[in-house]
């Protein structure tokens, strides 16, 4: 009995040492792999799913069309890289450093890019479908085309960025910096803009509809053609903003928005004067 009992615990030893093992040699091999990224200048078409790259430092780094669905790259230094049409599902990127590289076409929905440097960066007719980009600075960045449904971008700055023709069905915005964005033609229904600062910027075209812009900032912002069906506009300051042919604005639901002497309302829609 004494002998088998041996034998038992001398085999679960053993299980427990080759397991560290395995543990010891998959880190190894990311540490390796990381060199050869490196050394190599990046990793087009490669399949490094669930690898450990974390703090990552590679300028003009070539990914295209590579596989890192739920790779581990947070505090990674990726400027001006190429990850056209690669797999980003579920990678972990907060506090990433991106800016300027080249995300179209790539398939991010899931993705953590929270407090990551998103200036100048790419992400035209990418899926960034529920993704979360809490605090991000994405300056000057193009989402143009871009599938942001039930995307998370609060507290972000986003001036100068481009967001034309994107779905961002029930994304929340709310408290971005907007100024000076594009959104033309863009599909915001049930989108959260509360407390945006949008200075200046264009949503020509956009459908408006079910979206919340209760202490918003939208001066000087073209709103020429919005679709408002069902939109709520409380407290909205709208000082100069063009709202030439908007529709389906709903009185009973525009409290306390404010204008001034250079805003363009359509017919039937007015607002108190902006106290400040």
């Amino acid at each position: 009995m004494k002998n088998r009992v041996t034998r038992v615990l001398a085999g679960c030893v053993g299980a427990m040492a080759l397991l560290v093992a395995a543990g010891g040699a998959q880190a190894g091999s990311d540490q390796e792999r990381m060199a050869e990224i490196k050394e190599k200048g990046g990793c087009p078409g490669c399949d490094l799913r669930l690898a450990e790259l974390r703090g990552l430092v590679l300028e003009n780094g070539d990914f295209g069309r590579a596989n890192l669905r739920e790779v581990d790259l947070k505090e990674a230094l990726l400027k001006d890289a190429n990850f056209t049409g690669s797999d980003f599902r579920r990678t972990e990127a907060e506090r990433a450093d991106f800016s300027g590289s080249d995300f179209s076409g790539a398939n991010m929905r899931s993705v953590d890019l929270e407090k990551a440097n998103l200036n100048k960066t790419n992400f035209q007719d990418a899926d960034l479908r529920d993704a979360d980009l809490n605090t991000v600075e994405a300056n000057g960045a193009v989402f143009d085309g871009a599938d942001m449904r039930n995307v998370l971008l609060t507290r972000s700055i986003a001036d100068a960025a481009s967001f034309k023709g994107a779905k961002m069905d029930d994304a929340n915005l709310e408290r971005v910096d907007l100024n000076g964005a594009n959104f033309q033609d863009a599909r915001m229904r049930q989108a959260k803009l509360d407390r945006v600062k949008a200075h200046n910027a264009n949503f020509s075209g956009a459908d408006f509809t079910g979206v919340r812009l209760v202490s918003s900032d939208l001066t000087g912002a073209n709103l020429k053609g919005v679709d408002f069906d069902g939109a709520l506009l409380r407290r909205t300051r709208l000082a100069g903003a063009d709202l030439s042919g908007a529709y389906n604005l709903d009185p009973s639901r525009i409290l306390g928005a404010c204008g001034d002497e250079n805003t363009k309302l359509p017919n039937g829609i007015k607002l108190v004067p902006c106290a400040y």
